[in-house]
């Protein structure tokens, strides 16, 4: 079982890097001007780990990442010209589906958690989770648009286009969260702390844990990247060692991260991606209406912690 799932995930990975393939191609045919040479070689560049996957050496994945960085500062990817639908033929086919429209996204979350519960045992087994969730998912699509094959890759293409470059980012910061964990941050973030909050109070240990998950969430855009970092730095001397309860702490402690994802664009899976599917006026909107609810949860966590974890 162990090698099935480990060529289906070859397999869903490389059908994402031939998706890649096809947006370079409409790249290339589509934009008039010269960018859409640094647009097709962008896309052709982020699909090669994912076609060939560990067949490629890591210091090669690091220079494409690298160029794919540089065609992006430099401005050279740009959207390409797709054929959609016009108003009128959306707003027939919504009324036609009504509510069964939600019914792919019920059968993804369904099926993904399944397959996850059915295989825990195995390694990698929420990533095929995940991926036999999608591939269900389509099928139910399928079965009740009466789409075609080829407007769903058109779609498909069109919407991973539209997210762009900051469909990098959270595999880039995830990677640079075990970089500064290797790199020593935590210690270093240690030493800062220990100069500030008395080692054995309790509130000032909770208060710096706290903020400090969820500044830097905000900085690295991811949570787990943070958590590694903040509780060798501050979670276990100024709180764990106060004889704090890991199991609580720690959830809460991820979770206070989670405030600070809702407030940064670093994580812009959760807060730029969005904004940019829906083509809102300001990229920061999503963040400007979560910023009150973040705050008020930074609070609670606080609390919660300091009078649940001891």
């Amino acid at each position: 079982m162990q090698d099935f799932i480990n060529i289906s995930l070859e397999i869903f990975y490389a059908l994402m890097g031939f998706l890649m393939l096809v947006i370079a191609f409409k790249s290339f045919t589509t934009i008039d001007s010269s960018k859409k040479y640094g647009t097709a070689l962008f896309w052709i560049l982020i699909s090669i780990p994912f076609i060939f996957g560990s067949k490629v050496q890591a210091n090669i994945i690091g220079a494409i990442l690298v160029l794919c960085s540089l065609l992006t500062l430099s401005k050279q990817v740009v959207f390409a010209r797709y054929e959609e639908a016009s108003e009128e033929f959306g707003q027939k086919h919504a009324n036609k589906l009504k509510n069964k429209i939600f019914i792919p996204s019920l059968v993804l979350a369904f099926a993904s958690v399944v397959v996850a519960m059915a295989l825990a045992n195995f390694a990698n087994s929420s990533q095929f989770a995940i991926g036999v969730g999608s591939a269900v998912a389509l099928i139910s699509a399928f079965m009740i648009s009466k789409a075609k094959t080829s407007t769903t890759i058109e779609d498909g293409a069109r919407l991973l286009q539209q997210m762009g470059p900051a469909s990098m980012l959270p595999q880039l910061l995830v990677a640079l969260g075990a970089l500064f964990t290797q790199a020593g941050v935590g210690e270093v973030i240690s030493n800062m702390i220990s100069g500030v909050v008395p080692a054995d109070n309790r509130l000032f240990g909770v208060i710096a844990y706290v903020l400090g998950m969820v500044i830097f969430t905000m900085i690295m855009g991811n949570s787990f990247a943070a958590f590694s970092v903040i509780t060798a730095g501050i979670g276990i001397p100024f709180v764990l060692a106060q004889g704090g309860n890991p199991a609580i702490v720690g959830a809460l402690a991820l979770t206070a991260g989670y405030c600070g994802t809702l407030l940064t664009p670093m994580a812009a899976n959760f807060n730029i991606v969005p904004a940019a599917l829906l083509e809102t006026k300001s990229d920061y909107v999503v963040i400007k209406y979560q910023a009150p609810v973040a705050l008020i949860l930074i609070v609670v966590h606080i609390v919660a912690m300091y009078f649940l974890a001891f």
